[in-house]
């Protein structure tokens, strides 16, 4: 077979709408989600895609500035390219994870067009065909969106019920996942227990994003037991709290911030301070170290689940061939894919059926960009920008602290002088 040597790299940011911004610990996600899209174009004519978080000038530039270490590079060699790009030692000075992340997906993409097989294929083969997915609650401001301008807020608890109960019926959730760190923890343990209450027998899970207190953990986790939980999802920050946690509550603690790489899941392995680890394509530098990962986890009888951090159509489609070749994924898989109103993929968003998505069954990552729709959210993100992750439209001045003290104000809603911009 003739090499398949990259001649070029394109990255473009584009913008998607949310149906309404998203609220978390950390700020929130101001009605939209900035997203690079990747291509990878060879000498013989293949193009394939990846994606990353965020977007710019910046983020434009370190991807096509690789192009340098890569151009003319095999892009079967897989492991000569992490090395090119991520190499230990230089990676303590730039770290190109999540980019490395984007161009292995579009390099596995190209090897299965190749080829003529799905990504699952070049990796072990598929042992599950779907997957299933949990609803992924949040509090969320009215949108700003010309279309539905003042709707979806999600703010008491009754309003969330609704929300869950809607998401339900559209799409067919069996578990539920809440991501809170935004109200007063008895006010978000109000919330969850109403969704038990609402969903009686179904799983549930919690994620503060490391915003609790140690205190407040305990007395949260504590008050949870008795309910079919997954897992208690980074309820405060670091493994010495976290495994500190352990002691005190017997539920599953899970993290997709603490082991995020090899090393900290060595540390994990021997500290033992969560029992799930969320494999994100992305924080983990690709979908060949989930699976990798997922292998080590099996092995010292850690859980495994699909991490989530707020993709579109091409980094989807890599989280589900990841999550059909692993054979020990014991939980529903995480998605912000149902909050957005429209994708870069041709065919439009890929649809939930029973709470479930089809693994994709093209060659390669099995999905093709739309070029009207890049081109037109590409249009967008120079028209808008970005939005700082770690700022809360809704509260000017307001910054993140870990663990929090200065919880949002569940009375204030779409009357209050706070502004929550789409725009």
């Amino acid at each position: 077979m003739s090499r398949t040597r990259i001649a070029n790299i394109r990255a473009t940011p584009v913008t998607v709408p949310l149906e309404a911004p998203l609220r978390h610990s950390n700020g929130a996600h101001w009605g939209r989600f900035v997203r690079t899209i990747v291509e990878v174009e060879t000498e013989d004519g293949y193009v394939g895609l990846g994606e990353f978080g965020g977007g710019g000038e910046a983020a434009s530039t370190a991807v096509t500035g690789l192009l340098d270490y890569l151009k003319g590079h095999d892009v079967f060699r897989l492991e000569a390219m992490r090395f090119a790009i991520c190499n230990p030692t230089a990676s303590l000075y730039n770290n190109r994870t999540q980019i490395h992340a984007a161009l292995e997906f579009a390099c596995l993409d190209i090897i299965g067009k190749k080829l003529g097989v799905p990504v699952s294929e070049l990796l072990g083969g598929r042992v599950r065909d779907r997957i299933e997915f949990a609803s992924y609650l949040f509090f969320r401001y009215p949108s700003e969106r010309p279309d539905n301008a003042g709707q979806g807020e999600v703010r008491t608890v009754e309003q969330l019920v609704a929300h869950a109960r809607e998401l339900k019926t559209r799409y067919g959730f069996r578990s539920h996942k809440l991501k809170g760190g935004v109200f007063a923890p008895r006010y978000e343990l109000a919330a969850y227990r109403a969704l038990a209450e609402a969903f009686p027998g179904e799983r549930l899970r919690h994620d503060p994003n490391c915003a609790l207190s140690l205190a407040d953990a305990i007395e949260f986790g504590r008050a949870i037991e008795p309910l079919h939980n997954d897992y208690f999802e980074d309820p405060v920050w670091g493994m010495p709290q976290l495994s500190r946690l352990r002691e005190f509550v017997r539920i599953p603690l899970a993290t997709n911030t603490v082991v995020v790489n090899f090393e900290q899941l060595a540390a994990n392995v021997a500290q033992r301070a969560v029992d799930v680890i969320l494999l994100d394509t992305t924080f983990w530098g690709g979908i060949r170290p989930c699976v990798k990962a997922a292998g080590i986890c099996e092995t010292f009888g850690l859980g495994v689940a699909v991490h989530s951090s707020g993709e579109l159509g091409v980094q989807l489609a890599t989280m589900l061939h990841m999550g059909a070749v692993i054979p020990n994924l014991g939980y529903s898989a995480d998605a912000h894919y149902h909050h957005l109103v429209d994708d870069v993929i041709e065919g439009g968003k890929m649809r939930y059926v029973d709470g479930a998505i089809a693994v994709p069954e093209g060659h390669g990552l099995g999905v093709t960009l739309d070029r009207e729709k890049l081109r037109r959210y590409h249009e967008l993100f120079i028209e808008l920008g970005p939005y700082p992750y770690d700022r809360d439209p809704g509260r000017p001045g307001w910054y993140p602290l870990v663990p929090n003290t200065q919880w949002a104000d569940p009375g204030d809603g779409p009357g209050s002088s706070a502004r929550h911009p789409f725009r």
